[in-house]
């Protein structure tokens, strides 16, 4: 296949974020925490989609949260 492959470390430092922008029992971010800790196929699918569903103001804060 020649998907790109999501770090799940990334994952975890994204649900981190969102957990301190939305709250820990956001749906996004229990989905992302879940991707990190299983890395199965299903559930990255699934935290993405939720994560794309986002304000565009929460992604942007969430993802410069973890700019390295």
């Amino acid at each position: 296949m020649d998907e790109t492959m999501i770090d799940r470390a990334a994952l975890g430092r994204l649900a981190k974020a969102l957990a301190f922008i939305c709250g820990a029992d956001h749906s996004t971010t229990v989905a992302l925490r879940e991707a990190a800790e299983n890395g199965s196929e299903q559930d990255i699918k699934k935290a993405r989609a939720l994560f794309l569903k986002l304000k565009p103001g929460d992604r942007k804060a969430a993802l410069a949260m973890i700019d390295d």
